[in-house]
């Protein structure tokens, strides 16, 4: 790694208007000698940050920037705009989603990603590059480090303003870790924010159980001292709710992590506090507004309609979570909009747009083809989550989930795609927000910590969590709200299992969930075979092949990046890579 002199002396001063844009823009802007040598000097290493890649901050930048609120409010926002930057947002669902059996090529494909698609992954390949996530988290540290500072300077920043930012802050870097550490495993954890010219960042990875331990006891820290609500529900700035982070999308975060650890008491303790507060929330808009004909109780939980009240056709649910976004059911999402410059170009290039129907990736047959006849076997002809989120053109499926932005169809006596009497609309720009957490998570998330758990009585609770979930896909059968399934059908341990496993695959269906799960599982049952199983059902040819590399249970993570493998000698690569990285040394 480069080492960054210190330059104080002939670093030019800035305006804090100068200092706070840089920021946004995720770089310090230095003396442009400086700057100069930095570029000569990049260009005869490999990598001068991957690891951290922000420039630090001089000495006098420093000093005339963190002196009010207005700076930490800059760099905070800042945090977000580094998880909506396209190359990090793509990383996200590209490690979440693009190795498990969800998707397949579609058109157009960029080499990077065919060879993920093809289980041949290389130390080489960009999708290993890790930089854009550690941006994020160096934002986040450089807030928890410098906003108590500015508190004790600046009278307009309250001590609880600071708590809630450096929660929020926390939250945001607690979850970048949880991304790379599914992603990779042992991955370098710093709460240290690079400031300084002289640091070095050469730091040794650390082990997965213990990176998942000591996130969860840095958001068991600041957990309380998140905003609990930022606008009243009907206000017109009540997106933020879900757009920046609440109290709620800390605790959600914090279930998922227990999940991962299994905790499974601490998961459903805090599950059951997320679920509470949103009937809270549904209470206080009946007392409020009246009638609600679009949310109803579903088994006691409040959940978004996919038929609402005095209607006869199904979409709403999709509308409101995928098509409006930021709904009543949303924890946390990144919020897009056409007139901002980041756009989810994720969804635009990957899934479709107005333009085209497919994109780089497609949805396998097994999944979509023969649901409306009856014939397939993942889902019931009356589950409207299919036909959301898939579109059948020329014997192939596309994905539009996300891509449209409103849908309206019929599930009632359907024996054929035309019975749907489907109609769409799909976006023409790039502004489908990108959900990680929303009430489905979190029911899902306490049905899989119940079946672990199987006290007296668990099973039962979790079968019901998660008819709720199916019963709202299933708006529509025989004229009224009921479930496909039947307890009887699952009655161990195991068999519930593969149901909760199997819901969590319908629900989340393209939302850069479904490889996670497909490891969680693995880590927990101790061995590949089940993640095999499923992973390989996308595949056409080398089948076989692809399942005895799967097996491998290093394989499951991606391996660390070559640059970083040269610039950081703490890293030791995945065992499951170690012959392909020195292949490729020795032919390079």
């Amino acid at each position: 790694m480069i080492t960054l002199y210190n330059t104080k002396t002939k670093t030019k001063m800035k305006t804090k208007a100068e200092t706070a844009q840089s920021f946004r823009k995720g770089f310090f802007t230095l003396h442009s000698s400086l700057f100069t040598s930095l570029l000569l000097a990049a260009m005869t290493v490999t990598s001068c940050s991957d690891f951290l890649d922000i420039l630090p901050m001089n000495d006098v930048v420093l000093q005339n920037y963190w002196t009010q609120k207005a700076d930490v409010t800059s760099v905070m926002n800042s945090c977000y705009e580094a998880l909506e930057n396209n190359d990090c947002l793509t990383r996200l669902a590209v490690w979440g989603e693009l190795r498990s059996d969800n998707v397949r090529a579609g058109a157009n494909v960029p080499n990077a990603i065919n060879e993920i698609l093809k289980e041949n992954l290389l130390p080489s390949n960009e999708y290993c590059n890790w930089a854009k996530v550690y941006e994020c988290i160096n934002r986040c540290n450089t807030v928890c480090h410098y906003a108590p500072q500015v508190q004790a300077i600046d009278p307009n920043y309250t001590y609880g303003e600071m708590q809630a930012n450096v929660a929020e802050a926390t939250t945001l870097r607690a979850l970048a870790y949880f991304y790379l550490m599914r992603t990779f495993r042992d991955v370098p954890y710093t709460t240290q924010p690079s400031i300084n010219d002289q640091q070095n960042f050469v730091i040794a990875a650390t082990p997965f159980d213990e990176l998942a331990d000591t996130l969860i006891e840095d958001l068991e820290s600041v957990k309380d001292n998140a905003v609990r609500r930022y606008y009243v529900d009907d206000s017109p700035s009540a997106y933020q709710n879900s757009s920046k982070i609440t109290r709620w999308a800390v605790y959600t975060l914090l279930a998922d992590l227990y999940l991962w650890r299994g905790n499974w008491d601490k998961c459903i303790e805090y599950c059951d506090v997320v679920l509470n507060f949103k009937k809270q929330q549904y209470d206080e808009m009946l007392e409020r507004n009246g009638n609600i004909t679009n949310i109803a109780l579903i088994d006691g939980i409040p959940m978004i309609l996919e038929k609402p009240t005095g209607t006869t056709t199904c979409g709403n649910a999709y509308n409101e979570i995928f098509g409006t976004g930021n709904s009543f059911e949303s924890i946390f999402e990144l919020y897009f909009n056409s007139h901002q410059s980041q756009q989810n170009t994720w969804v635009g290039d990957y899934y479709g747009n107005s333009n085209t129907t497919f994109g780089r990736l497609s949805c396998p047959d097994f999944l979509a083809k023969d649901v409306a006849s009856g014939s397939n076997t993942v889902f019931k002809r009356t589950d409207g989550r299919i036909y959301e989120s898939t579109q059948s053109s020329n014997s192939s499926y596309a994905i539009a989930k996300y891509v449209r932005s409103r849908v309206n169809y019929s599930t009632q006596n359907v024996t054929s795609e035309t019975d749907l009497r489907m109609s769409s609309s799909r976006r023409s720009s790039r502004d489908a927000n990108w959900i990680f957490y929303r009430m489905s998570d979190v029911i899902l998330m306490k049905a899989e910590a119940l079946i672990e758990r199987n006290q007296e009585g668990d099973l039962d609770a979790a079968f019901a969590l998660i008819d709720i979930i199916n019963k709202r896909a299933n708006d529509a059968v025989d004229g009224q709200r009921k479930s496909t399934l039947k307890r009887a059908d699952y009655d161990t341990k195991g068999s519930m299992e593969q149901l909760v496993l199997e819901e969590r695959q319908r629900e989340f269906l393209f939302e850069g969930k479904r490889w996670f799960d497909l490891v969680r599982f693995a880590r927990r049952d101790g061995n590949n075979a089940r993640l095999v199983e499923l992973a390989s059902r996308k595949y056409i040819d080398n089948v076989n092949a692809i399942k005895i590399k799967l097996a491998d249970p290093n394989i499951i993570y991606f391996p660390y990046a070559r640059n970083e493998l040269k610039v950081n000698p703490k890293l030791k690569q995945n065992p499951a890579f170690t012959n392909d990285e020195n292949s490729e040394l020795t032919t390079k």
